[in-house]
């Protein structure tokens, strides 16, 4: 079941802020505009669980979303997430309308939403659509296999320096507003490994944290304390917005 809509629409609000929605043809955009939808969500907040049905795709324009895969015992565990690169629910305008993971507000900010059958109206009629919308979902993909191998393989330093280092760059070096307890539900690592990684961050000077806040104080340090899952997804995802022309060849027949 998706999240309803709150908030109320804000004139100076830049719609084109979301780097998707701004790659998107002239015609795309001035058909799509006039039905984005703004939405004003907190931390933790559900936009989507796994199983339900998407009736719209979500464009973060400064808030960011995490993608987590629900396992039968009720434990979760983030694959992805989302900022104001990409969006949520391509999949729906694509081919299934059922999402495959739950979706929580994981940073707060500006995000919009637009109807699932506008999009796959401009999916099936514009080669450039198309190709935009296979190419993010093929780099969400990229970034999905990226953080299988760096749970099983890096410690938990390492990953929590990745996921404060992807916080860091969509927070615009804001302060993160995370407990130990929701990074080890994020990470899937346990609390106690989670505070252990935050005290030697701190004691070598990569980030300070005080009542539930963490700010990011060397972020050359934190870069070379991370795996190097971090740099490999952020070109990636630095890079999906000029895709090959021929990404999807269109049968017009």
């Amino acid at each position: 079941m998706e999240q309803k809509a709150k908030g109320k629409p804000q004139k100076d609000r830049d719609r084109r802020s979301n780097r998707l929605l701004g790659a998107l043809e002239p015609a795309s955009r001035k058909r799509i505009d006039p039905h984005l939808e703004p939405l004003s969500l907190k931390l933790g907040d559900m936009v989507c669980d796994a199983g339900g049905q998407l009736q719209h795709a979500y464009f973060p324009q400064g808030a960011v979303l995490s993608l987590l895969t629900v396992l039968e015992n009720g434990a979760a565990i983030e694959t992805a997430n989302i900022g104001r690169e990409g969006a949520f629910g391509l999949l729906a305008a694509m081919y299934s309308r059922v999402s495959f993971n739950r979706c929580i507000v994981q940073l707060e900010g500006h995000m919009v939403r637009c109807p699932i059958q506008l999009l796959q109206y401009e999916f099936e009629n514009s080669d450039h659509v198309r190709n935009l919308f296979v190419s993010f979902s093929e780099t969400l993909l990229s970034q999905v296999q990226q953080t299988v191998a760096c749970n099983a393989m890096h410690s938990t330093e390492e990953r929590m320096c990745r996921w404060l280092l992807m916080m860091h760059d969509r927070a615009g070096g804001e302060a993160l507003p995370y407990t130990h307890e929701f990074l080890s539900h994020i990470l899937g690592a346990n609390r106690k490994s989670v505070t252990l990684a935050a005290q030697s961050m701190q004691t070598a000077g990569l980030i300070s944290y005080r009542r539930g806040a963490m700010q990011v104080l060397d972020r050359r340090g934190l870069e070379m304390a991370s795996c190097e899952c971090y740099a490999i997804v952020k070109e990636r995802f630095d890079a999906f917005l000029s895709p090959p022309p021929t990404a999807v060849p269109h049968n017009k027949s």
